[in-house]
């Protein structure tokens, strides 16, 4: 994270004696990037966070060798509405594309998930519709409908939906973190950056289990590169009395995402909200059109050479696919090797708008995705001849 937070009770000075209540001591955790040469957080737990009792392989349900090449080429339509409620945010993600670097999953959920801590890189959640708290060592966030939702690398955490939530999870191989052309070289954010830390919610207090969870034997679903295992921790890790760094949880609402406006068109990048290994999360929100009196106000035909481009429609009216069968909750995959835009009609009906209402959330990948088994599930085999009608 590009800046310093402390929450609860820290001592004075960092790796020095700080004393329980009952004279004891309590254990510190260094939780660190890239070999303890990047952003890391100091946490003080009641007991060891070291102390497991047993470790068993768990079942995988979400196995990216059951995705496949998208052969033959072709663009994609899936329609996640089609796919089905089940399970929580952890073990019912449905694989709709990915990669070696990321997994694009959809989320239809109404259930409390279990303790997950994923080891192999960080997550970001994108509540589609709904709310639901977010629990872990470092504290609470309520996530509400619009938030992305960022959890690094190996946080013990679990989701608490209220009522039904629809998310897109984005699941890296490394660090997801907002764009560096928008972070001075220490780390603030540039005043033309489209957001800043005043958008940015972390956890404000410990959350610590008390009474007898505190002291039970607690299981941890953990994910590393390896596959899945269930660890059993000798006390909840919900113990932490306090914390400090720059590595944390932290939600940013898409309504906080402030557009930059050209004069004509303007490319993806300028929508980029986060950077992760070899692909970016872009935001298209609700903005003013371009104001050239000659402007064509809607995306021309373009062809991204080096990246797929997935396209997550969430809200508003995206005037650029209109007739194509695109809707809210749809997902679009053009990949590289095709050249895509918008539909035919669509250059002429959009002269002249002033504004537009479209959210939408896309990751454009620099490796090719495969299709995953909720992609095939949910797609809608005429898309790709849309632009021939």
């Amino acid at each position: 994270m590009p800046f310093y937070r402390a929450v609860g009770e820290l001592p004075r000075k960092r790796h020095t004696v700080f004393r329980r209540p009952d004279g004891g001591i309590y254990a510190e955790e260094l939780m660190g990037e890239e070999g303890f040469s990047s952003d890391s957080s100091l946490l003080y737990h009641r007991y060891l966070p070291t102390a497991i009792l047993n470790s068993e392989p768990a079942e995988d349900l979400r196995a990216l060798s059951e995705a496949r090449p998208n052969l033959p080429l072709a663009p994609r339509h899936f329609r996640t509405g089609e796919l089905p409620v089940k399970g929580d945010l952890v073990t019912g993600r449905q694989l709709l594309a990915g990669n070696g670097d990321v997994h694009l999953s959809y989320a239809a959920v109404e259930e409390e998930s279990g303790l997950y801590r994923n080891s192999v890189g960080d997550e970001t959640v994108y509540l589609q519709s709904g709310s639901a708290r977010f629990e872990s060592t470092y504290g609470v966030i309520e996530g509400r409908e619009g938030d992305y939702i960022t959890v690094p690398t190996g946080t013990i955490h679990r989701w608490v939906p209220h009522g039904r939530v629809q998310a897109l999870v984005i699941e890296a191989s490394g660090h997801i973190r907002p764009p560096r052309r928008y972070l001075s070289s220490f780390g603030q954010f540039l005043e033309h950056a489209p957001y800043c830390e005043r958008d940015l919610r972390g956890p404000t207090e410990p959350f610590t289990a008390e009474g007898p969870e505190a002291r039970t034997a607690t299981p941890v679903l953990v994910r590393t590169r390896a596959g899945l295992s269930r660890m059993t921790f000798a006390h909840h890790p919900f113990d932490v009395v306090g914390w400090d760094g720059y590595l944390y949880p932290f939600a940013f609402n898409i309504e906080d995402f402030e557009p930059i406006v050209k004069k004509t068109h303007a490319p993806p990048p300028v929508h980029q909200t986060f950077e992760g290994p070899n692909f970016v999360v872009c935001s298209f929100c609700p903005r003013p059109l371009d104001f050239h009196e000659d402007a064509v106000p809607i995306p021309y035909n373009h062809h991204n050479v080096d990246s797929d481009e997935f396209m997550y429609y969430v809200a508003g009216d995206y005037a650029a696919r209109k007739g194509s069968g695109i809707g809210i909750g749809s997902v679009s995959l053009h990949p590289a090797g095709f050249t895509h835009g918008p539909q035919p009609g669509a250059v002429e009906a959009a002269l002249g708008a002033p504004s537009t209402t479209e959210t939408a959330v896309m990751v454009d990948t620099f490796r090719p995705l495969d299709i995953g088994p909720a992609g095939r599930a949910s797609e809608d085999p005429a898309y790709a001849w849309s632009w021939a009608r």
